[in-house]
């Protein structure tokens, strides 16, 4: 998608050990009329899937799967990192490595929210070393329920998340908006 790639030029930065700092973007700051382009983008490409709903974790990955939800007008469940008063009964929790917190977080999904036999789509800003992605393609397994793709706004194509996914048996499309294929010396490398 050229213009998030444009937009990643001209405002991300390489922080180096593979963090890429695109707060402007996605993380802190957001263009709405850009997360309306890659809603509809992810949308088109994942257009032959039938999904009955969309699965991410907060909080970078709630705006791009909200759109891409309002462009199938399908339901986002987001994983929260911590459980809030509200929420009670059967909950998915699952962990996964924060790397730019560095440390292992939560991922929590009420039940109520997260039915058996249904289709989830993954949405999520960043595809790097997949566990995050994993841990929730387990909420889902865990639901009883059936991971249909994995959709990304960037994949850093060097950290093996793609392959990790296959690894364990998700054999779905997976779907980068932007795919970085090396940010050695400072650089931000895109696949052609």
């Amino acid at each position: 998608m050229e213009a998030l790639k444009q937009r990643i030029t001209a405002e991300g930065r390489n922080l180096g050990n593979g963090i890429l700092k695109i707060d402007s973007i996605l993380n802190h700051q957001l263009y709405p009329e850009l997360m309306l382009e890659i809603g509809r983008e992810m949308a088109a490409r994942f257009t032959h899937t039938h999904v009955d709903r969309i699965l991410t974790v907060e909080i970078s990955g709630i705006a791009p799967a909200l759109m891409t939800g309002l462009a199938m007008n399908v339901p986002v469940v987001y994983a929260r990192k911590t459980k809030p008063i509200t929420m009670f009964g059967p909950v998915y929790l699952e962990t996964a490595p924060s790397h730019t917190k560095g440390m292992e977080v939560n991922l929590l999904v009420s039940a109520e929210f997260l039915h058996p036999d249904q289709d989830v789509l993954i949405i999520d800003d960043f595809l790097a070393t997949g566990k995050t992605l994993r841990a929730l393609a387990r909420m889902v397994e865990s639901a009883r329920s059936h991971v249909v793709g994995v959709g990304v706004v960037v994949e850093k194509t060097f950290e093996g998340g793609r392959d990790l996914m296959k690894k364990y048996g998700y054999d779905v499309p997976i779907e980068a908006l932007a795919s970085i294929v090396n940010m050695d010396d400072g650089r931000i490398i895109f696949e052609d």
